[in-house]
C-alpha cells in the first residue's frame, strides 16, 4: 500500500486507516502476509503525513546542513511517528546526486532542495543518516532514485523523452546506492529517465541492464527493487499500463510503483498474470520477486 497526496489528520487518523487496511489480511486473503504500508515522507515539499503526531520536516539540503548525527537523531523521531501510524516502509531518502553547476535547474531534485548536497560524499553520509533513522524504528527505507536523478533538466512525471547523457556504470552518482545499500536492509526505487551511456532508449525502470547487470549484479543487491511511479508518468507513456508492468518486472523489479492513476492498476494485474502463465521464465520471476518481497517483510518486528 501506498499513502499518497497530501494527509493533515494526523497520526491517529493515519492509524485507524492503517488497521483497517491490516484487517483485510488473513490467510485466504494473503496467506498471512502483513501488508507493507509506504509513503513519501522525505520534508520540504514532499511530506505527504502531517498534522498531530508528526513533525514538520525540512528539505533535505536543510537537514543535511544539522551534520549527520543530529539528522539521524531527527530522522529517528521521524521514524517512531510513521511506526506509531502503523507505517512500515518510507520511499525515501533521495540519494541523488546532483551536482551539475546550477542545482536549481534539475527540475526533479534540486528545485525543490530534495537532495542532501552536491558531493558524494556529503550525499552518502547524509542519506545514510536518514535511513538509520528510519530503521532504528522499523521502518525500512527506501533509497531512490537509481542511478540518480540529479543530473536531468526535465521531470519524468511531466515530461518524456528526459534522458542523463552524464552518468556512467562506475559514476560517483552510482556509488552513492553501492555504499548506501551496503549499510544494511533498505529498498531501492529505480527511475524512469534514460541514460544514454548505460542503456540508451530505454527508461531505467524497464532496463534489464540498469536493474539486472547493474544493480544486482556490479552492486550485488539482492534486496527490493521498486520502479518510480509509472501510472501516470509522461516519461512512460508511450508504454500501455500492461505493457509497463511487464516490462519492469521482466527487468528485475519486483514492485511496481502505480499512484498517479491508481485506475490502471487493474490492467497491470491482468498483464502480468497473462503474462505468467503464457511463459514459465516469467511466472518465475514473479516467484524470484514474491520471495524477496517477503524477505523484506520479515525484518519488520
Amino acid at each position: 500500500v501506498f499513502l499518497s497526496g497530501r494527509s493533515s489528520r494526523g497520526a491517529s487518523g493515519v492509524r485507524t486507516l492503517v488497521d483497517s487496511l491490516q484487517a483485510l489480511v488473513s490467510e485466504e486473503s494473503t496467506h498471512g502476509s502483513r501488508l507493507l504500508v509506504s509513503t513519501d515522507q522525505e520534508g520540504g515539499n514532499v511530506q505527504v503525513l502531517s498534522g498531530a503526531g508528526f513533525s514538520t520536516m525540512p528539505a533535505a539540503l536543510s537537514q543535511a546542513s544539522s551534520g549527520a548525527e543530529t539528522l539521524k537523531a531527527s530522522a529517528t523521531t521521524w521514524g517512531a511517528e510513521l511506526a506509531a501510524a502503523g507505517v512500515t516502509m518510507n520511499l525515501a531518502p533521495d540519494a541523488d546526486l546532483v551536482d551539475i553547476a546550477n542545482p536549481t535547474s534539475n527540475a526533479p531534485i534540486g528545485q525543490w532542495k530534495r537532495e542532501y548536497g552536491h558531493d558524494a560524499a556529503t550525499v552518502t553520509t547524509c542519506a545514510g543518516a536518514f535511513a538509520a533513522g528510519m530503521g532504528a524504528y522499523g521502518v525500512i527505507p527506501t533509497f531512490k532514485h537509481f542511478p540518480g536523478l540529479g543530473r536531468v533538466t526535465q521531470n519524468t512525471d511531466t515530461s518524456s523523452g528526459v534522458t542523463d547523457t552524464v552518468t556512467a556504470r562506475d559514476d560517483a552518482a552510482v556509488g552513492v546506492f553501492r555504499d548506501l545499500i551496503a549499510e544494511g536492509t533498505c529498498a531501492v526505487m529505480v527511475s524512469s529517465a534514460d541514460y544514454s551511456r548505460i542503456d540508451a532508449g530505454t527508461p531505467a525502470c524497464f532496463s534489464s541492464v540498469v536493474i539486472t547487470d547493474l544493480l544486482r549484479g556490479d552492486l550485488g543487491f539482492q534486496g527490493v527493487v521498486i520502479t518510480d511511479d509509472v501510472a501516470a508518468a509522461v516519461q512512460v507513456s508511450g508504454w500501455t499500463p500492461g505493457d509497463r508492468a511487464v516490462s519492469a518486472v521482466k527487468a528485475g523489479c519486483d514492485i511496481v510503483l502505480a499512484s498517479a492513476d491508481a485506475s490502471v492498476a487493474d490492467e497491470m494485474v491482468a498483464a502480468l498474470l497473462e503474462e505468467a502463465r503464457a511463459d514459465e521464465a516469467f511466472a518465475a520471476q514473479v516467484d524470484t520477486s514474491v520471495q524477496r518481497i517477503l524477505a523484506l517483510k520479515a525484518t519488520l518486528a
